[in-house]
């Protein structure tokens, strides 16, 4: 019995690409889509999760959203990278610093995920797994960011369950530790990945600062978006070139 279309995912693995981009938000998928892609085609819009395919630099790209947190984004990459043969995907969100050098609107390119999820257990590991990214995806990620030019950083992000934290002092702890930044979905990603054996890379723009308390604009935060929307672009077509 074929796993596909799943309850999610209403295509078959010939409308993916190898490489799909993964914004949480829908309409950021939307957005990447129409603005980056040559003839897009929307393949999926279950519970209005919109997954459309086309083209950048002549590479076929995917871009489909994966939701909000781990257990949205553990089912979508679970079910590209098992059940219709995508070979990559590329995290492209936002994130709120926990160090000063990290200013708003850079880019953190994520080369781990410290997590405080329990998404782990499900591998059943006789210790602590360590959420790494694709080194490939992240060479080719850090060329495209200097060849353009972007204010970016590489290191450790922190994917938390917890939006609202009820103890004041677990960002000072985070960042005592080098946690770059923190987001929601990166450690599911890399997980998922590493047990698939498949690439996974989380790219988020700094949309706010945990020490300062400062905030992007929605323009100033839609310009920023657009470098990481291209840098991911480019990240694709490198590690498909």
């Amino acid at each position: 019995m074929q796993p596909y279309p799943t309850p999610h995912i209403d295509a078959s693995p010939k409308d993916f690409a190898p490489v799909v981009l993964m914004p949480g938000d829908p309409l950021r998928a939307k957005y990447i889509a129409e603005n980056f892609l040559t003839n897009p085609i929307l393949i999926n819009n279950v519970r209005g999760v919109q997954g459309y395919t086309g083209s950048y630099q002549s590479c076929p790209v995917s871009v489909m959203a994966s939701g909000m947190g781990m257990p949205s984004m553990g089912i979508y990459s679970y079910e590209l990278y098992n059940f219709f043969g995508v070979e990559a995907i590329i995290r492209v969100g936002s994130a709120g610093s926990m160090q000063e050098s990290v200013q708003l609107r850079d880019i953190v390119i994520g080369q781990g995920a410290c997590t405080d999820s329990a998404f782990s257990h499900t591998f059943q590991l006789p210790g602590s797994f360590a959420p790494l990214a694709s080194y490939r995806l992240l060479e080719h990620c850090v060329n495209a960011a200097k060849a353009a030019g972007l204010p970016y950083h590489v290191g450790n992000l922190l994917s938390s369950d917890i939006f609202y934290h009820d103890d004041p002092d677990s960002t000072e702890r985070w960042s005592k530790m080098g946690v770059l930044a923190v987001e929601m979905e990166a450690a599911a990603l890399y997980m998922n990945a590493a047990r698939a054996g498949k690439h996974g890379l989380a790219l988020c723009t700094v949309s706010d600062h945990l020490l300062t308390g400062e905030a992007t604009t929605a323009q100033e935060r839609q310009n920023s978006f657009i470098d990481m929307m291209r840098l991911a672009l480019d990240t694709a077509a490198a590690f498909l070139g």
